[in-house]
């Protein structure tokens, strides 16, 4: 009995520490409120607007008209969001490195949206943009509140707003 408290304590106290060194992909993270890695955070935001961009632009040649319209705005939003990351990185104010792509889960997202069409395609692409959102929210509050670069933590905290207004809008079109 001796051992399994002194194995729960042990685990108790080191949890932190597993969190923050697992792979942010898990959800552990989120789950127990561990801010991302730097280097995680910039891969997940990266691939987060790849994703919203890709999906965005084919909504703007599928979706009705109130997709569409929504569709514009997360492209024109997605892309300042990149740019803005893209400036952090490859001015050297943060040391990680951008994706080239985005993640497989994204991308067979993507593709499952592309072999849709009409009401199908619609119902799949709010469903989606409102997960996505979720996460992105979640993924800057978290780096934005205890981040550890000061210029990517201060760009996460007022990046947020507006994704959460994407989130609050990707709801509305949900509904």
């Amino acid at each position: 009995m001796k051992r399994l408290v002194m194995a729960s304590l042990a685990f108790l106290f080191a949890a932190p520490a597993f969190a923050q060194s697992a792979a942010e992909k898990t959800g552990v993270n989120s789950l127990i409120g561990v801010p991302p890695k730097t280097e995680d955070f910039v891969k997940e935001a990266a691939a987060s607007d790849m994703f919203e961009i890709a999906s965005s632009k084919l909504a703007i040649e599928r979706g009705d008209d109130p997709t569409k319209a929504f569709a514009q705005q997360m492209v024109a939003g997605h892309q300042k969001t990149s740019s803005e990351l893209k400036a952090l990185v490859s001015g050297g104010k943060v040391k990680a490195t951008l994706p080239s792509a985005m993640t497989s889960d994204q991308q067979s997202m993507l593709d499952k949206l592309e072999g849709l069409q009409g009401d199908d395609f619609n119902k799949r692409y709010h469903a989606d943009q409102e997960s996505a959102h979720e996460d992105a929210v979640d993924l800057f509050k978290r780096y934005g509140d205890e981040g550890d670069d000061p210029q990517l933590k201060a760009w996460a905290a007022s990046t947020r707003p507006a994704l959460e207004h994407h989130l609050q809008m990707a709801k509305e079109l949900n509904k």
